[in-house]
């Protein structure tokens, strides 16, 4: 079995729900208490072990390319200052043995369309996908769970969770048969269905391991939902030549796409920070 050593994360998009913070700021780097949010996707990837971050951008996108560049003046400055916690936490944004790899894509038309413009660059291995909307808290990490399943269970592998039946149409839900603990095996994968056509309520969220096949059927497939290029209709018709399998995993998921996600990850991971959690619960208590 290959071992995964490839994350691509699709940064391309514009951020339209939270402008006008949006405007000049990509919606990946708006911080939960101190970190971006790519940087939390980042650590999630490396802690399963992948070393080479591809990055899908877009033009308005270079304060990513900058967050994992190395800042000389300022590395100068706290070293100087003598603030050499600080520069330790400035240097292991991106610790010394990940490469981080940069690709435009031309215009944002689907998550199918994004993980496409990496094919040259992830080549013929598995390789992982992470939606950095998608802040995934676990123990280990949830990337890390998948990893380790992936080694024994080979084939594609897609994050889920239940959601209720009347949001199906915010999701790519999936349907098959239990083969383990928290893994099922699919016959089927759908594109934002209507509650009353949604073949269950199990949906997949912003974690992927992806065979290379997948690329195969991205080129050919075609525009689907909103007249996108659609990463779900790749995968179904990979369902066809391979095993592709849905895993419940261990964690919790905050949608930092949206602003009250966003406002509940900064609340809990806030009370959970050492530096921000005793002032945080007084003002919890203040307000009653």
């Amino acid at each position: 079995m290959s071992p995964i050593t490839k994350a691509v994360f699709p940064v391309a998009g514009l951020g339209t729900r939270f402008l006008p913070a949006t405007k000049a700021t990509p919606k990946e780097m708006l911080p939960i208490i101190d970190k971006p949010l790519i940087q939390y996707a980042v650590e999630e990837a490396y802690a399963a072990g992948i070393t080479e971050m591809i990055f899908v951008t877009g033009r308005h996108k270079r304060a990513i390319e900058d967050h994992f560049d190395t800042a000389f003046e300022l590395e100068h400055e706290l070293e100087q200052a003598g603030k050499l916690a600080l520069l330790e936490v400035v240097r292991q944004v991106k610790p010394p043995e990940v490469q981080c790899v940069f690709v435009r894509q031309p215009r944002a038309n689907g998550l199918g369309a994004a993980v496409l413009c990496a094919e040259r660059l992830v080549g013929n291995e598995p390789f992982a996908v992470l939606l950095a909307d998608d802040l995934l808290v676990g123990e280990p990490p949830v990337l890390a769970q998948m990893v380790a399943l992936h080694r024994s269970l080979g084939g594609s592998l897609l994050a889920t969770e239940e959601v209720p039946r009347e949001q199906t149409r915010r999701y790519g839900i999936v349907h098959g048969r239990s083969v383990a603990a928290s893994v099922t095996a699919l016959d089927a994968i759908v594109e934002k269905p209507e509650p009353e056509q949604a073949p269950s309520t199990e949906a997949v969220v912003g974690r992927y391991i992806l065979s290379p096949r997948v690329f195969h059927h991205l080129h050919r497939v075609g525009t689907g939902a909103g007249g996108e290029l659609q990463l779900t209709d790749g995968i179904a018709a990979l369902l066809a030549e391979e095993a592709v399998y849905a895993y419940r995993y261990a964690g919790r998921r905050y949608d930092c796409g949206s602003k009250a996600g966003f406002l509940e990850a900064t609340l809990r991971l806030g009370l959970e920070h050492p530096e921000t959690g005793p002032a945080l619960r007084a003002l919890m208590r203040e307000i009653g």
